[in-house]
């Protein structure tokens, strides 16, 4: 399954890499792409495994607004 959600406050190839990373250690995460300019995190996940609440959970532990 892919989403696409919108997060807020990341500026830099830094917040990028958390973002991107925090999803990758999720189980069943298969890839996680964020686009700066956008505002946005594009997952590749497998909904047996993880759902999407729980995906815009970790982006918000890691400091970022998910609308």
């Amino acid at each position: 399954m892919k989403e696409v959600f919108t997060v807020k406050g990341m500026s830099c190839g830094h917040c990028k890499n958390a973002v991107e990373s925090a999803l990758a250690d999720v189980d069943g995460v298969k890839e996680a792409v964020v686009d700066l300019e956008a505002e946005e995190v594009e997952v590749e996940f497998d909904d047996s495994q993880t759902d999407l609440k729980q995906l815009k959970e970790v982006v918000t532990e890691e400091g970022y607004k998910v609308s």
